[in-house]
């Protein structure tokens, strides 16, 4: 309850119908001279009650609710523990079981279709709830709290931004610093590697300031760049309040850390994901998190039990979970250093700390387990045994984790960790997919309570929450934009009152045709047309519409877990909650139900991609995202290259992806050299017949698409000054993409390195002069 029976509910302010506020009006009064004026300026306007909190939001991303030792899990999260500890938790909180679809969410107070967030901004569609582009007439909180005098940051995983305009020409008005932020360091895209992210810092592209072979990760980076802001916020404006945004790429694919984090985790998973799940719940139970009579759900027919696994693949297996044990453990220490640093400049006991344990449940996306996740994404069939011979290759085990894998563990590990539920990430119809963990902390005005609230609510609640505790009432008009209504409802209430019936009654959850709807206690639930587990396409996608769709219908109340259906016994309900769902739907932008699949499964030539079919490139261009760049791995297309080269030249001429696969054209010891990286299983390597001598020489790399399908074969032929010095076929190309948060480079190579060749070399610049690249796509 909230602290010797205050309520947190803020005095109100006087409304500010409109944003931003009137400019501050001068005292003075101007006369003919200054000998007659008068000097007499007003005080600084204060648009804030007194004592404003500040305010810290940490996200942890894929993260179940089942991985946390203080909820009964295995992974040690003593951040997490101190704010549970120190505050109070909320165990029926939900996400939309999706990574931008929560984020637009969370960071706007309205359900995810209406701010165009019906999926990942990457594979945004024309419909109106699967744009990509968050509306203007939905302002973010920070938009608002800098309007009212916060200072405003964001650090790490964005995902918000339309990935066409995620280059450095912009626009930039979707970009943090557009939406409201007065500062941000991270990365805009979905994921990230956390050895070599291509990073951004306000609107600037910027490399990260180490190697891995220096020490860097991603979270430790985002973390001490937090700390720096706030002993500056500090320094330069100490009674300034602050909202700061500290969302981790951890635990998203891929899964990177250090291996003295993962070796702790030696043993702990050897005994499968199935009794991972019995213990799990145990666990649960034990520390409070979930009723006693909270049921384990089955495991779906379709996803592997450990007792299916060979026994020569399940070191692999646990070793991926190891990995991602590490890998959580880490990003929670890291946002522990951002809270003991607001604690050491004195701001912790007037800061609400509100920690949401995953943007939706754990990731399925590594299917079978995996050394390079993007694998699934273009749905490329590969063995497991495919996978540890690479592997062995590279150095065996110990290369997990690594900045020369990009490895995801399997599906079931994903599953146990969204115990005791039946879904994850992706499937937006059962828990597990959208339940996630939340905790609230403000010292001086929250009292712990170990009792966690089970009022019923949703990430769209964060916002109007945390303007009812400030007193603000939510803008009509901000920027000269009319605005939406809010869609969230303030939990506000239930921080004062544990006991409080729950004021949210209705909530609809739909990502790719996985779908439910909440009324008062009970959930119906359709799986829709495809689970995250299983590998490919599923069967008569083309065709799928929701109407073929079974529903379950569940009695919460009664029925923690979703593990009782009662569609056949209360036909009558399950009518009523279906006929909610089409009108929540249809007010909320849904329609068509599934429209999210339209580019992942469907139609794979409509991803978003430049307008362009040529483009001019100088010698020097880095850092252009993939899905801005040349679909060189997809389309026909022709490389000229004009160059002037030494003797035994060397350097990287172009690449484009990173480790986990990708293609690149380079020089070694004057050898011309073209490599195609099949996300690790397979690579191409094409070399030139001759050596390449000194001097200005034309390169020319042309790729033709043999066959008209996804994934078809390439012929890639060299020519140096006309003359044809090599050529191949890459057996197998990729549909989609081979990264999502690398990059073309020409003349060198940042982030990962697609060829092992250079590996040790990196970035391998080129040592000639490149002059001018011109890609063109050819039709052939």
């Amino acid at each position: 309850m909230a602290d010797q029976g205050r309520s947190v509910v803020g005095k109100p302010l006087p409304p500010a119908r409109t944003l931003p506020f009137p400019p501050k009006r001068s005292g003075s009064v101007a006369g003919r001279t200054m000998q007659e004026s008068t000097y007499s300026p007003l005080p600084p306007e204060k648009h804030l009650g007194p004592d404003a909190p500040n305010i810290l939001l940490v996200l942890i991303d894929d993260a179940g609710p089942a991985l946390p030792a203080p909820l009964g899990g295995k992974v040690a999260t003593p951040t997490l523990e101190r704010i549970r500890e120190n505050g109070i938790g909320f165990n029926r909180f939900h996400t939309t079981a999706m990574c931008s679809p929560t984020r637009a969410s969370l960071l706007t107070g309205r359900n995810h279709h209406r701010v165009g967030a019906g999926q990942i901004a990457e594979l945004a569609n024309d419909w109106d709830g699967y744009s990509g582009h968050i509306p203007k007439s939905s302002a973010t909180i920070a938009e608002v709290l800098g309007q009212y005098g916060y200072a405003t940051a964001a650090w790490g995983k964005w995902h918000n931004t339309p990935a066409e305009e995620t280059t450095k020409a912009g626009p930039y008005d979707n970009w943090p610093t557009g939406v409201g932020f007065d500062y941000f360091y991270g990365f805009l895209a979905g994921e990230a590697s956390q050895y070599e992210p291509n990073l951004v810092r306000n609107t600037t592209s910027v490399l990260p300031p180490k190697t891995p072979e220096e020490g860097y990760h991603l979270s430790e980076d985002i973390a001490e760049d937090a700390i720096s802001w706030l002993r500056d916020h500090n320094a330069l404006a100490p009674d300034q309040p602050f909202f700061m945004y500290w969302a981790t790429g951890a635990i998203h694919g891929p899964h990177h850390i250090m291996k003295e984090w993962a070796d702790k985790y030696a043993g702990v998973f050897d005994d499968g994901w199935d009794v991972y799940r019995e213990e799990a719940l145990a666990g649960a139970k034990a520390a409070g998190w979930v009723p006693q009579d909270a049921e384990l759900t089955p495991r779906p027919e379709s996803l592997q039990g450990w007792d299916e696994i060979p026994e020569h693949q399940r070191p692999f297996q646990r070793r991926l979970m190891e990995v991602c044990a590490g890998f959580g453990e880490h990003a929670d220490v890291q946002a522990g250093r951002v809270i003991d640093e607001v604690e050491r400049l004195g701001y912790l006991d007037n800061t609400i700390v509100i920690y949401i344990w995953g943007d939706n449940g754990s990731s399925g996306e590594g299917q079978n387990g995996t050394i390079s996740e993007l694998l699934a994404q273009n749905q490329i069939p590969t063995t497991i045994d495919q996978h540890i011979a690479v592997l062995e290759e590279m150095g065996g085990l110990d290369v997990l984790g690594t900045p020369q894998v990009d490895n995801q563990y399997h599906a079931a590990w994903a599953w146990a960790g969204s115990t005791p539920y039946q879904g994850m990430k992706l499937l937006a119809s059962h828990f597990g997919g959208t339940r996630n963990p939340m905790f609230v902390q403000w010292p001086g005005r929250i009292e712990h309570d170990p009792e966690p609230r089970t009022q019923f609510h949703h990430v769209i609640d964060v916002a109007p929450t945390l303007y009812e505790i400030l007193g603000i009432s939510h803008p009509e008009m901000v920027a000269g934009i009319p605005q939406d209504p809010i869609d969230g409802v303030s939990l506000a209430y239930s921080i004062d009152d544990k006991t409080a019936e729950g004021r949210r009654r209705t909530q609809y959850f739909e990502i790719m045709g996985s779908r439910s709807i909440y009324s008062d206690g009970w959930i119906a639930s359709a799986l829709g047309p495809r689970m995250p587990w299983v590998p490919g396409a599923p069967p008569g996608i083309r065709t799928w519409t929701p109407d073929q769709d079974t529903w379950e219908l569940y009695d919460l109340e009664h029925d923690w877990s979703q593990a009782h259906d009662l569609a056949a016994e209360n036909p009558e309900k399950l009518g009523q909650l279906k006929e909610l769902f089409a009108i929540e739907a249809a007010r909320n932008d849904v329609l068509p139900v599934g429209g999210g699949l339209w580019v992942v499964t469907m139609h794979p030539e409509d991803r978003i991609s430049p307008p362009y079919t040529e483009w001019e490139f100088s010698g020097d261009t880095v850092r252009v995202p993939e899905f801005c760049a040349p679909a060189l791995g997809t389309r026909a297309n022709l490389v000229t290259i004009e160059a002037e080269l030494g003797e035994k030249a060397n350097g990287v001429l172009y690449k484009l992806g990173g480790a986990g696969g990708g293609l690149t054209a380079y020089v070694v010891d004057g050898a011309l050299t073209y490599e195609f990286n099949l996300f690790l299983i397979q690579r191409t390597i094409i070399r030139a017949d001759v050596p390449l001598p000194p001097g200005a020489h034309t390169i020319e790399i042309e790729t033709t698409v043999l066959e008209p399908r996804p994934a078809s074969p390439l012929r890639i032929d060299l020519r140096v000054d006309g003359s044809a010095v090599g050529s191949g076929t890459v057996p197998v190309s990729i549909p989609l993409l081979f990264s999502a948060n690398d990059c073309l480079d020409i003349g060198r190579a940042y982030g990962g390195a697609v060829s092992r060749s250079y590996m040790d070399r990196m970035p391998f610049p080129f040592d000639g002069e490149i002059g001018r690249v011109r890609i063109a796509y050819t039709g052939r």
